[in-house]
């Protein structure tokens, strides 16, 4: 008879952790609003905080995501300490199998992928134009209905049947809308087309997801004290960050015009922020918070990115696979925190009363889901280069598009700044293609060198 003591234990941590964060969710709900109040606790935030709210509600979603996080973690330990999965190996029992499925993945050879994508050396040139003038334009099209939904939903009123006007205020619940379609989308490729096994353990994804949800929190939340461009062009400096995270993380080396080049992108951001005052945002304080959320913003992205990294390097899965397991776990994490906080009821409510908000919500949330498969799509065909050419012509159609439909104001010298940060990104393209050709030639010269017949003396 098996041992089935360690099931009911797992599934006492799960049960006893959740009750002990939804006990003191229910406490800080009362200390804020009191025994009788009915309000939600992410109402009772915006009632009690204004320019500092975004550090509460911070808090309160960190708070949400360790209804996911902590149980979790207390598994994983418990699992490890009694030697869980080497004493049941029965893969048919559902707690063991989804154990193995979280903590140590799949075992077995990696078959090729349906998705590789990688054109061909035969393909015509005319079939070339043709692939890189789709991916260009649904590169286009997605991203720049994002980023001008994005703006609109974050700083734009919306106005109800009787009239009213008022802004949407969770940016937490656009973060779940997009990354639950990119998982819906990503999953139903897997279940229909995709071949490769998965190897990688589950719980790896989490940590790119955590990271990658607090970037995009963040990113929601900067628009409510910067304008649109100043964003845009501030995430071209990522480049400084990621340049960090990789020495950190990777032991990365970089080269000369890599450092120059992001030495660049600063002063042409400075110059830009200095030449961009708005004056609906006029306050230092609020401009200093949105410069301090844009800064966050880049950290954790920048970490996303690296772990994105290794996790390909370690275990081989498609991008697919990728944006699958961390949309996964962004869902849960986000949906965890909305339920706690109420986000929900509240955000359905303001789209029950705006309908339009309904349709753009959607509409984001599409843009972004493809956005990310074009993203996928355009590396595997024609290389990271091409795609960061094509992504530095959409931010600046981005950034003019901004300023023709919100009237944003740019000086000289603020279009001096975007002019240095595109020309530095170019270099840095520029060059970082010109080193590969130059030890490409040098491998080719030294291997023709070793396969030369040798002359005996």
């Amino acid at each position: 008879m098996e041992n089935r003591v360690p099931d009911v234990i797992i599934c006492v941590i799960i049960i006893a952790t959740l009750g002990c964060i939804h006990l003191l969710s229910n406490t800080t709900r009362i200390y804020f609003g009191g025994e009788d109040s009915n309000l939600t606790l992410s109402q009772l935030v915006d009632t009690h905080a204004k320019e500092y709210g975004w550090i509460l509600k911070l808090a309160l979603n960190c708070f949400g995501y360790s209804c996911i996080f902590l149980p979790g973690l207390l598994i994983y330990k418990y699992t490890k300490r009694v030697r869980y999965l080497e004493k049941n190996t029965n893969e048919h029992r559902l707690i063991p199998s989804a154990i193995r499925f979280c903590f140590s993945g799949a075992e077995g050879e990696k078959h090729d992928a349906s998705l590789s994508g990688k054109s061909s050396t035969g393909q015509g040139f005319l079939r070339e134009c043709l692939l890189l003038t789709y991916c260009f334009l649904g590169l286009m099209a997605c991203h720049l209905t994002w980023g001008v939904l994005q703006e609109k939903i974050m700083t734009q009123e919306y106005e109800d049947v009787d009239g009213n006007k008022s802004h949407f205020k969770d940016s937490q619940f656009l973060v779940f809308t997009n990354r639950f379609l990119a998982f819906v989308i990503s999953g139903g490729y897997l279940f229909i087309r995709q071949r490769t096994r998965h190897r990688a353990p589950l719980y790896k994804y989490s940590f790119a997801s955590l990271s990658n949800i607090m970037s995009a929190w963040f990113q929601y939340e900067a628009l409510k004290f910067i304008n649109f461009p100043t964003q845009v062009l501030a995430k071209s400096c990522k480049i400084i960050p990621v340049m960090i995270m990789g020495k950190i993380i990777s032991k990365s080396k970089y080269e000369f015009y890599e450092y120059l080049t992001a030495g660049l992108i600063s002063i042409g951001m400075v110059f830009f922020m200095m030449g961009s005052a708005d004056e609906s945002k006029a306050s230092s304080v609020t401009t200093l918070t949105g410069i301090f959320l844009l800064t966050l913003y880049m950290i954790f992205d920048s970490f996303t990115s690296n772990w994105q990294g290794d996790l390909f390097k370690t275990y081989g899965m498609t991008s697919i696979q990728m944006m699958c397991g961390i949309n996964l776990f962004s869902t849960l994490f986000t949906s965890a925190s909305l339920t706690l906080q109420g986000g929900f009821m509240e955000s359905l409510g303001f789209a029950a009363a705006h309908p339009k908000f309904i349709v753009d919500c959607i509409v984001l949330s599409i843009s972004s889901a493809l956005g990310q498969l074009f993203i996928f799509f355009t590396i595997s065909s024609f290389g990271p280069v091409v795609f960061t050419i094509i992504m530095t012509v959409r931010q600046a159609i981005a950034i003019l598009l901004s300023c023709l439909i919100y009237h944003h104001n740019i000086s000289p010298l603020g279009i001096l700044g975007i002019f240095v940060v595109f020309l530095a990104i170019s270099l840095r393209v520029y060059c970082n293609q010109r080193i590969k050709a130059i030890r490409k030639r040098a491998a080719e010269m030294a291997n023709t060198y070793n396969k030369a017949p040798r002359i005996a003396v």
